[in-house]
């Protein structure tokens, strides 16, 4: 079976990769967002997400690695996770009863070769229109803190969006369809790297 290897520390692509029932190995990346200068949100996420993933592979000698970052873009702004409770609240005033889209980046590298491939998926996503008080009472829970954006569309986040255009899991932070697709013209068969019933 190909080994499979998580460039990233997030709960939530776990979740995502295990629920396709992948057998796979999750290490972050030592790599630093800010130094990553890209104009465009989109060549940002696909940069960021093939030096995770090639920042990773150089700790393995084989298997497949899959980096991934996401971010949400307002107006062609990027909106990255919030410092604070303040912050968190002025970002969710922004995306209050308007339209965002969430663009992921996705790269695939061989960890023996060094061959890689890179894409990127995108997702509008419609907040309904929320009042002050929707706004603090979300702030308050600590579930905006690490989430690009200010808000988690897989938890209590869910209950701020009216209706998306695209992938549900590219939101949650990892597409993946965009993801088996990008395994197979990889080389790799997605049936194979799935756990088998004993």
């Amino acid at each position: 079976m190909v080994k499979v290897i998580l460039a990233s520390a997030s709960p939530r692509r776990a979740d995502l990769l295990s629920k396709l029932g992948i057998n796979f190995i999750q290490k972050e990346s030592s790599i630093v967002e800010n130094n990553v200068k890209e104009k465009s949100p989109e060549k940002f996420v696909k940069r960021l997400a093939l030096l995770k993933a090639q920042d990773v592979a150089a700790n393995f000698k084989e298997g497949i690695v899959i980096g991934a970052d996401t971010v949400v873009v307002y107006y062609d702004q990027i909106m990255g996770k919030p410092k604070d409770f303040q912050d968190a609240v002025r970002m969710l005033e922004k995306l209050n009863g308007s339209v965002h889209l969430v663009i992921s980046g996705v790269a695939i590298v061989d960890a023996k070769t060094g061959k890689f491939l890179v894409d990127s998926e995108t997702t509008k996503v419609y907040f309904r229109k929320l009042s002050k008080r929707d706004i603090l009472k979300y702030a308050a829970t600590g579930e905006p803190m690490d989430k690009a954006g200010a808000y988690g569309i897989q938890g209590l986040g869910g209950i701020l969006v009216k209706r998306i255009e695209g992938c549900y899991n590219n939101v949650v932070g990892l597409p993946l369809g965009k993801l088996v697709e990008m395994m197979k013209d990889f080389g790799v068969d997605f049936w194979d790297v799935v756990k088998k019933e004993e």
